[in-house]
């Protein structure tokens, strides 16, 4: 039985990780119960050998339609503060994990909800998912992160669209935008997941990492050519290099090893 303030589990199958938003008689409304337990889940995963990590929320009906309106109306103006704090802290985490990570947005992500798919490196979404950021529409603003996230992903012109106009997006809208990696019929999202962390899982993990953060140093304006030179430096002291070689010379799948 879900809590009353709802929970986040994680999972592992081999090398993936898998987070579930669970509170589906809320919508996967998230709460602060909910937002600690994700911070948890994320300390446990960046201490283990981890490849991918999968978030998705569970029921038929949302991912998430953010944060939990019953809750955030009644607070001060500090609550609010240490509320949106909150919301940052563990969401930035998450973008910061070294691992990949994939958002799965099966249904409804609004507000909070779409705002931590954002903090995800990739979002698959079905043809009848639906994304928004309506916070104006209850008088607030997005808190945790949106307005800057969906503005690196989209641009500012359409963000100002999706977030002052309340704009509904459907999956096939927010891939053409470039919210979404993919979008997929539903009766093929779970092939198309397998496939991507597949994908994931194929390159070397400590280049991996390296990549994923020469990608967001670069994107937050910090040299390319010092760090992909130090970084590289990096990877030749790896197993994996070695591996990666002596496969492509013999033309067969290397064996990463993570070291």
């Amino acid at each position: 039985m879900n809590a009353p303030h709802g929970d986040v589990t994680l999972s592992t199958s081999g090398r993936v990780a898998t987070l579930t938003l669970r509170r589906p008689g809320k919508l996967n409304a998230l709460t602060p119960d909910m937002l600690r337990a994700l911070a948890g889940h994320l300390d446990t995963i960046a201490a283990s050998d981890t490849g991918v990590v999968v978030v998705r929320g569970e029921g038929p009906k949302a991912f998430s339609v953010g944060a939990d309106i019953d809750l955030f109306a009644a607070l001060t103006p500090v609550q609010m503060l240490e509320w949106t704090g909150l919301g940052h802290q563990v969401f930035d985490a998450l973008s910061r994990l070294c691992r990949p990570t994939v958002a799965v947005i099966h249904a409804a992500a609004y507000g909070g909800g779409l705002e931590l798919a954002l903090a995800c490196d990739l979002r698959i979404v079905t043809d009848s998912a639906r994304l928004g950021l309506p916070e104006v529409g209850l008088g607030t603003v997005p808190g945790w992160g949106g307005t800057g996230r969906l503005t690196e992903l989209v641009g500012r012109a359409r963000a100002k669209d999706v977030v002052l106009t309340r704009r509904t997006l459907d999956g096939a809208t927010a891939e053409a935008w470039g919210l979404a990696t993919a979008c997929v019929p539903a009766a093929e999202l779970e092939e198309a997941v397998d496939d991507l962390v597949t994908r994931l899982l194929g390159g070397a993990p400590v280049a991996v990492a390296l990549a994923k953060q020469l990608i967001d140093a670069a994107a937050d304006g910090a040299p390319a050519r010092v760090l992909e030179s130090l970084a590289g430096a990096v990877t030749t002291a790896t197993d994996d290099l070695q591996a990666g070689v002596a496969a492509f010379r013999t033309r067969t799948t290397p064996r990463f090893s993570g070291r």
